[in-house]
């Protein structure tokens, strides 16, 4: 993977707190041309730096209450490749992480009430061949979410 320098640094800081920020303000801060920033951003994207972008749409809005996580026990580990597949298949879960620790898997899900999370749990979770327990943490309050930070 290419290098990135000072100036991506820079301009990876500006952007990641606010995405929509037109290149033009970018350059300024920068010092540099708006050219320059587009040739950049886009370099970093081929790189794979640049993963994303777009808009956070609020899970409450959309009527999901409940942020949770799970963590997922399975016969052995390897069954990860298979099961993850079929965790895909469940829109409300949001990330998937094969772990070390106590779980083999750890995943977020967003559900509309406790009812809809039981459901989930034992209905799509628990039915996937390869695990055989989970347990269920409920997020009361979300603190903190940022990015990693870009400045060494």
């Amino acid at each position: 993977m290419e290098k990135i320098d000072a100036l991506d640094r820079h301009i990876l800081e500006i952007i990641s707190h606010n995405a929509r920020i037109p290149f033009k303000d970018v350059a300024a801060e920068c010092g540099v041309s708006r050219a320059a920033i587009h040739q950049r951003v886009q370099r970093m994207i081929d790189m794979n730096v640049i993963t994303g972008s777009g808009y956070t749409v609020s899970p409450k809005v959309l009527g999901y209450a409940s942020c949770t996580y799970i963590g997922i026990k399975l016969e052995k580990g390897s069954l990860y490749k298979t099961v993850y597949p079929e965790l895909e298949k469940i829109p409300e879960i949001v990330e998937c992480h094969f772990t070390t620790g106590p779980y083999t898997m750890l995943v977020k899900l967003f559900a509309r009430d406790n009812e809809h999370l039981m459901e989930l749990v034992n209905t799509r979770i628990q039915e996937i061949k390869g695990v055989i327990a989970t347990e269920t943490l409920i997020s009361l309050d979300q603190s903190i979410k940022r990015e990693i930070p870009v400045k060494k």
